[in-house]
């Protein structure tokens, strides 16, 4: 009879630690509208909205501070997914100052707020209309670190013995020459802005 329960709270735990993978950060939590800032017009004014994206620009004015941003779809944990489609650039200003240095260009950020209607600027010679939230949180994600790879190499594979002439051995790494993989590893807990 042990064995079951235990079963069980192997699983519990199992799935609490999933959970916990995909956990939005507090000041993002709560329901917003669907809609998209591709979708953001006129009469989206008075929406609640959580977006996010990568900072084009940053503009400190005389009581708040603007953000040109590049709009992303969200993930699981409302940061950004980068290599999407853009779903549209969009203009988030918050109370107060913001030092555009900690805010630099291509940087993530996710912002909640409502939706006050549009700003009309250029995208190079193009008229845009930025949908304008705005913000009562931003939330400046933390640099996605890079971590080198090389690749896996398999001596039986290529019919060299166990410390073949290009394999791994008791005293060198990987094969000489070959590439280099740059991969992605999760970002640890992000700070939020304030």
């Amino acid at each position: 009879m042990k064995q079951p329960s235990l079963r069980f709270s192997a699983l519990a735990l199992f799935a609490g630690a999933l959970g916990a993978c995909a956990t939005i950060p507090q000041p993002l939590q709560g329901q917003y509208s669907p809609l998209t800032p591709r979708q953001a017009s006129s009469a989206a004014t008075g929406e609640s909205v959580r977006w996010g994206g990568e900072i084009i620009k940053v503009e400190p004015k005389t009581d708040a501070t603007c953000f040109e941003i590049l709009g992303r779809e969200l993930d699981d944990s409302a940061r950004p997914r980068l290599r999407r489609p853009s779903e549209g650039r969009f203009i988030a200003c918050r109370n107060g100052f913001q030092d555009p240095e900690e805010f630099q260009r291509g940087r993530e950020m996710t912002v909640v707020g409502r939706v006050t209607g549009t700003d009309h600027g250029k995208v190079g010679e193009f008229d845009y209309a930025y949908p304008h939230v705005a913000a009562d949180v931003i939330y400046l994600w933390p640099k996605r670190p890079l971590v080198v790879h090389t690749p896996d190499y398999d001596p039986w594979r290529y019919g060299y013995g166990p410390y073949g002439p290009w394999g791994w051995g008791p005293y060198w790494g990987p094969y000489w020459g070959g590439p280099v993989i740059i991969r992605e590893r999760p970002a640890p807990p992000p700070r939020p802005s304030k």
